[in-house]
């Protein structure tokens, strides 16, 4: 949408028509408007796939030029199946430019797919000693489990005047979040891969709007939008792998001369952390954190849980999907789900006592990077047998 927003102010004025077809917009709206003929087409990999195999009036054989974005990203999120036959549709005479943040052997097949061979290639050389932008402040605090929701209750309500996104590892655990926040007045906007397309739009113009305010998400806000003035990134929940660090901390402190500041928080068991950041030339100092000063309402916070029935059922689902997603983590060193204390893990989301947690359990676990847009926010490794994780006595 922002690219599109971008090339409908460039087109002001010519005799290009343009057009964008998405998930969740109107497909009827998009096939007429195909039917008529587009100079200039953004779109997303699904729709358009979609209106190649069934939109019969959309006519392609006039392709001059195919550019493929952010072809890294298409690629981690699910999309190569529908590149590679959204790639036999078009006519193979054609300029085809493609771009990507990162090179990895995926975004290699592409553009073996994609380009004719002998492609120019064109490369930005970093000479920097860093991974982040100058105009960043970063840093992480050491939280304990059951003091996770304390801390970061305390912080959003001192910086209430403040523009901030706070990242979660799984879609119910924003929707927890975000629930439980507004109910206790401190007002918040949500986006995930749960939400349909036009709820997702419409939180995002109304946050870049926003002059403050507070927006949970998980990384499906971690790349590709442009928000300005955000003041502080919270990690609350870490990312998987350094890189996905990088995207998150890189929606503040954007433009030229732009200021930001990222918070990562870390259970202590999970500073082994910032040796990987550190190694992709991100470094943290630590940030001091008033213990004293923070807000005091783990009682109030239990007996809240405890007697509303729809806050009680969100935050069991967040739970779940916290232990869950951390069980899916590739950084099984650092990240082990069998160190996790759950009796503390569980204070944070309200509970006295941990919920039941069914783990897929395998003799040989696989490593594999949790889905970034799932709705539990991990994928299933193939099941050996399950047991049901029991609070400690």
């Amino acid at each position: 949408m922002q690219t599109y927003g971008v090339l409908t102010e460039l087109l002001e004025g010519t005799s290009l028509s343009h057009g964008l077809v998405m998930g969740g917009s109107n497909r009827s709206a998009e096939q007429d408007k195909l039917a008529k003929g587009i100079s200039v087409l953004v779109a997303t990999p699904g729709r358009l796939l979609d209106h190649l195999q069934n939109t019969d009036p959309f006519v392609v054989k006039n392709l001059k030029c195919l550019i493929i974005d952010e072809a890294d990203r298409i690629l981690d999120i699910g999309f190569e199946i529908e590149m590679q036959q959204i790639l036999r549709h078009l006519p193979k005479k054609r300029q085809t430019m493609l771009f990507s943040a990162t090179h990895t052997p995926k975004v290699d097949e592409l553009v073996k797919l994609s380009l004719h061979s002998n492609p120019v290639k064109l490369s930005v050389s970093e000479k920097s000693e860093v991974a982040t932008v100058e105009g960043l402040q970063q840093g992480y605090v050491v939280c304990p489990s059951e003091k996770r929701f304390l801390m970061l209750f305390t912080f959003l309500k001192k910086n209430k005047n403040k523009k901030v996104m706070v990242f979660f590892s799984s879609c119910n655990s924003v929707k927890y979040h975000h629930e439980l926040l507004n109910y206790i007045d401190i007002p918040c906007m949500s986006i995930h891969g749960k939400q349909k397309q036009a709820k997702r739009t419409s939180t995002f113009f109304q946050f870049c709007q926003a002059e403050t305010g507070i927006l949970l998400c998980t990384d499906v806000a971690a790349r590709g939008l442009d928000i300005p003035a955000v003041d502080w990134i919270v990690q609350y929940d870490p990312p998987d792998e350094p890189r996905e660090y990088i995207h998150r901390v890189g929606r503040t402190a954007r433009g030229k001369d732009g200021r930001g500041n990222a918070l990562l928080v870390l259970r202590p068991e999970e500073l082994g952390f910032l040796r990987y950041l550190r190694a992709a030339k991100v470094v943290l100092n630590e940030f001091e954190f008033s213990w004293s000063k923070i807000a005091n309402i783990q009682s109030q916070l239990e007996n809240l849980i405890d007697k509303n029935y729809y806050l009680n059922k969100s935050a069991k689902e967040a739970y779940k999907c916290y232990v869950r997603a951390y069980d899916s983590h590739s950084l099984k060193d650092i990240f082990d789900v069998n160190n996790l204390d759950l009796i503390a893990v569980c204070k944070s989301f309200g509970f006295s006592v941990p919920p039941f947690v069914d783990l897929p359990i395998s003799h040989k676990p696989k490593v594999q990077v949790r889905s970034k847009l799932s709705g539990a926010g991990y994928r299933k490794r193939p099941k050996a047998f399950t047991f049901k994780q029991k609070p400690k006595k």
